[in-house]
């Protein structure tokens, strides 16, 4: 897909992908005082794997319900009983904000909600499976050292920037929906609602 197309005066649009990770890493309590050139290395790392990923399919029941600019949510899993629900008015809004932005050669129709599902898929993929070990390891982070042994830490908001990359790639998306995250919540704001900030909340 071609970025000619959309607006070269969009700063939104001028920060990269992975510049709008370090953001979504820099923005995660327990990061506020880490080094911006650490930031960028997880953000790259849980990035690329992510976009690794090999397809995974949702086995959670599927809900489309409207409430979701009043939580700030695209999407929302739940576990009892496995439930993913798609919000349809943040849905209809982000795919306003596409045209009005002139993205739509990133984001195809149906293509936003095609990315929440498979971003709620790949977080019930990475909580349920051996796959969250593997993203520990790929980012690199220590949370104990004794001698030879390292035990791999949990970098907050990696499993974020992870479930993004993936929806973008196998969404086929010329742009990570983070990108349409910070677009919606600018929209909203202009509208004094609350943000739709987060793609997904997870409750157990």
């Amino acid at each position: 897909m071609s970025a000619s197309r959309a607006p070269v005066t969009d700063g939104l649009a001028a920060t990269d992908d992975i510049g709008w990770a370090v953001r979504l890493l820099a923005a995660t309590p327990t990061h506020e005082h880490r080094d911006p050139e650490l930031l960028r290395r997880w953000a790259r790392a849980a990035d690329a794997f992510g976009a690794a990923l090999a397809p995974v399919g949702c086995e959670a029941r599927v809900v489309e319900r409207d409430g979701g600019l009043e939580l700030g949510l695209l999407a929302r899993y739940t576990s009892r009983p496995p439930t993913v629900e798609l919000f349809t008015d943040t849905l209809a809004l982000a795919e306003r904000v596409v045209d009005a932005r002139g993205w739509r050669d990133w984001y195809p129709p149906g293509s936003v909600r095609a990315a929440a599902l498979a971003h709620e898929a790949v977080h019930v993929h990475l909580h349920h499976g051996p796959a969250k070990a593997a993203l520990k390891h790929a980012l690199g982070h220590s949370a104990l050292r004794l001698g030879r042994l390292r035990v791999p830490g949990h970098v907050a908001g990696a499993e974020e920037v992870a479930a993004h990359a993936y929806a973008r790639t196998v969404c086929g998306l010329g742009r990570s929906p983070l990108l349409l995250t910070a677009a919606l919540a600018a929209e909203a704001e202009g509208a004094s609602t609350p943000p739709p900030a987060r793609d997904a909340r997870r409750e157990n």
